[in-house]
């Protein structure tokens, strides 16, 4: 039996942050990558665009 963790993976303090005010709310967003990833920007990129196109076309 396969299983799969779902828990969220946690950015470093340090890691950079986006910082955006809706009204009264702060929202900041740390963003990480992953170091064992074999896939590229360019091909994440092309797979996503691959996605849509046959989701738009079912």
């Amino acid at each position: 039996m396969q299983t799969t963790d779902t828990t969220p993976a946690r950015a470093p303090e340090d890691a950079p942050a986006l910082v955006k005010k809706i009204g009264k709310t702060t929202y900041k967003v740390r963003v990480h990558f992953s170091q064992t990833s074999t896939e590229t920007m360019s091909d994440k990129i092309k797979r996503m665009l691959k996605n849509e196109i046959q989701n738009k076309q079912l």
